[in-house]
């Protein structure tokens, strides 16, 4: 079985990059320090220029909204980082994750990182955001990260607990990334079965 070794790390906001880019730059760096056999990926929306899904074919869409979904869909693992915006998570990752093909992310290992302003709403971004990749047939982390302002000091990761968790789900990723073969995970999820 030969598994993509890439890691996709998907930040999933359109506001400029601040503290959820920082802590993403952090745990990537780590997993380039200590997984040699492992390309990090990271693509953040706010950089990406996506257009709006409207249903038509993936082949009609422009060149960089192909290839951010191009990006998703070769990756080994994803890790998706999102904002808590309006007790969900924002719809430009929603926007891409409508455009993604089923097989995209079927079978794959995905984990999920939510920030939000207060502990208050840990659960906003992880029980929706686990419900559209269970759509897809993704093999979710059976934990996420949830971080907070308090996680940060001057616009960077300072929390010591917060970057052993983002470690942590970055090698449950890995991990699955280099012992599972997604080809064999079933069944198939109802949506690969009606396209």
């Amino acid at each position: 079985m030969t598994q993509p070794s890439r890691l996709l790390m998907l930040i999933g906001a359109a506001t400029p990059p601040g503290r959820l880019a920082a802590a993403i730059a952090a745990v990537a760096e780590a997993v380039r320090r200590t997984a040699a056999d492992i390309d990090v990926d990271v693509m953040n929306l706010a950089q990406t220029a996506l257009e709006i899904c409207d249903g038509r074919p993936l082949d009609r869409y422009g060149a960089e909204t192909r290839h951010a979904v191009e990006r998703i869909a070769t990756a080994g693992a994803v890790l998706i980082a999102a904002p808590v915006y309006r007790a969900s998570f924002p719809g430009v990752l929603k926007n891409l994750l409508d455009i993604v093909p089923v097989g995209g992310l079927q079978g794959k290992p995905v984990g999920i990182v939510a920030m939000g302003g207060s502990a208050h709403h840990y659960l906003a971004v992880d029980t929706q955001l686990r419900q559209v990749l269970g759509w897809f047939g993704a093999l979710v982390a059976p934990a996420g990260v949830y971080l907070t302002g308090a996680d940060f000091r001057d616009g960077e990761l300072a929390s010591d607990s917060a970057c052993s968790d983002l470690i942590a789900l970055a090698e449950t990723l890995l991990i699955l990334l280099r012992r599972l073969d997604p080809a064999v995970l079933g069944p198939m999820p109802l949506a690969a079965k009606f396209t």
